[in-house]
């Protein structure tokens, strides 16, 4: 169950990537992202857009490691952030389910939600 939380995890943030990749290349995607404020990201949120698929490569590292499906990070650091990525993403899912876009809050608020469920799997199933 850890592994497969891992996993899904890992699909959601590899097309959470693939969307802020767009994002920063200019597609008309804005109404998913960044409060739904721009169709097409000015240059500042494109360069969130970059720092995120960066971020959320990290993630993965530290959610497949607390999932022992890796090793390379220290084990205080998949331990304890493991429980921060889970804060983190509920914390995603109030965001997103206040923001002012209504695409926003339909997409990503599951998203935070299903990310959030599947850490917290993942911490609780640490040895």
């Amino acid at each position: 169950m850890i592994t497969l939380a891992a996993v899904l995890a890992c699909v959601l943030l590899a097309a959470l990537g693939i969307l802020q990749l767009l994002l920063l290349t200019g597609r008309p995607l804005g109404r998913f992202a960044w409060g739904g404020q721009h169709e097409v990201l000015p240059r500042g949120l494109r360069v969130g857009s970059a720092v995120s698929v960066l971020l959320y490569a990290f993630f993965a590292v530290v959610i497949l490691q607390a999932a022992e499906v890796l090793s390379g990070l220290p084990d205080v650091v998949a331990g304890v952030g493991i429980w921060v990525l889970t804060g983190y993403f509920a914390l995603g899912v109030v965001m997103n389910g206040i923001s002012r876009s209504r695409p926003e809050r339909l997409l990503m608020t599951p998203v935070a939600l299903a990310l959030a469920g599947c850490c917290l799997v993942v911490a609780l199933g640490q040895a």
